[in-house]
């Protein structure tokens, strides 16, 4: 981890006139950034999504440090550092250069996995027109297996929440980090990982996010190559007025790397979402092999999906490819469903569920596996 002085960044929201942010426009919804989000006094300790799968727990309420355990095991440490830089450019990455200036309490939080296991990171807002920031680092030491449970839980209207993450997955180690993003209905959600994968390395994410008034998650990976591999998986299930914008960026550096990706969505009611999916593999980074899929269903005439899939191919030698569909029930399912008793209602959560199941599929870790499927069938109304 590079760690030197902070610098001052632009606190100017992003907008639709920023080419990555077009479909995301903060700055047309809160004007300037609110003011500091007021500290929360209980801890908030033993709870969210993935209560009981692992002992290890850091929450973070409303961009301060709220509890972790008193003492570190033997395999999951936690500390703070007071003094990082902030490499980020506010024309790149405008929310990661915020969070990195503004985190103050700490201005950084840190996970290190030193043996196998799983870790809670909590991050809790109870907030109301204002706005909070948060670092946090995850390290992951050479030849280590970890897996890292991360759930946004907000709680209020009108708030600003903003997370940026460092993810360090050292030689031979392999992480698999699995999101669940429930901000409240009026809120506004970003959070961006930057991820360093080490040769021989293995990261694993599955995000599965209800949305936000506006909300992004930003994955960007840096791919040695080197047989390390990679896999970005996601799932949106959006209703209401809700927005949700998966972003990511990998990059592969090196010969022999591998990525693959999954997104799948559901938009209904007056709902986006937002896909902006982006390969790039540099000169000299043959014999990659990337994929790349975006499957999404509107249920709603209202409803709308904005997708652009993108592989950026500089090398020679390599495996490509992406696919991306968008589109609707299939009507003959429906009608043989309810030919069979089954209400329409009812037939399309089950059909849904289904759909978003190949994503759940690829979860490794079997008790958050069973927590992603009790989401999906909890947001669909399906007891399938």
């Amino acid at each position: 981890m590079t760690l030197a002085l902070k610098t001052s960044v632009s606190t100017t929201l992003p907008s639709r006139r920023d080419e990555d942010w077009r479909w995301t426009d903060l700055r047309g919804l809160l004007r300037t950034l609110p003011a500091p989000s007021p500290r929360v006094a209980a801890p908030a300790r033993s709870g969210g999504p993935f209560a009981g799968l692992a002992k290890a727990e850091l929450v973070i309420a409303n961009g301060r440090h709220n509890w972790w355990p008193g003492e570190d095991s033997k395999t999951v440490e936690f500390f703070e550092h007071q003094s990082p830089d902030n490499p980020y450019v506010s024309d790149d990455l405008p929310m990661a250069a915020m969070a990195a200036e503004l985190a103050l309490e700490p201005p950084v939080s840190i996970i290190q996995f030193n043996n196998d296991d799983a870790a809670l990171l909590r991050l809790v807002t109870d907030a109301t027109e204002t706005s909070h920031h948060a670092r946090v680092g995850v390290v992951v030491k050479a030849g280590v297996s970890a897996t890292l449970l991360e759930s946004y839980e907000g709680k209020g209207c009108r708030y600003l929440s903003n997370t940026l993450l460092e993810i360090f997955v050292e030689d031979g180690a392999s992480l698999e980090r699995i999101v669940i993003a429930e901000d409240a209905e009026d809120g506004v959600g970003v959070s961006t990982a930057i991820v360093k994968v080490a040769p021989g390395a293995k990261f694993a994410q599955t995000v599965l996010t209800s949305g936000a008034r506006r909300q992004r998650i930003e994955t960007r990976v840096r791919h040695p190559g080197a047989h390390a591999e990679v896999r970005l998986d996601g799932a949106y299930l959006l209703d209401a007025q809700r927005h949700a914008d998966l972003t990511s960026v990998v990059t592969h550096g090196g010969l022999d790397g591998v990525t693959g990706q999954l997104t799948k969505g559901m938009v209904t009611d007056q709902a986006r979402g937002v896909f902006q999916g982006r390969i790039v593999v540099e000169k000299g980074a043959d014999q990659t092999d990337a994929r790349m899929g975006h499957h999404a269903l509107i249920l709603s005439d209202k409803a709308e999906i904005d997708a652009k899939p993108e592989l950026l191919i500089f090398a020679d030698d390599v495996s490509c490819a992406h696919g991306n569909t968008i589109g609707a029930l299939d009507d003959e399912v429906l009608f043989y469903a309810e030919q069979r008793g089954i209400p329409e209602a009812d037939a399309k959560a089950m059909l849904t569920v289904a759909f978003v199941g190949e994503v759940i599929e690829r979860i490794e870790h079997e008790g958050a596996r069973a927590v992603a499927e009790a989401w999906v069938a909890r947001k669909l109304g399906s007891d399938a």
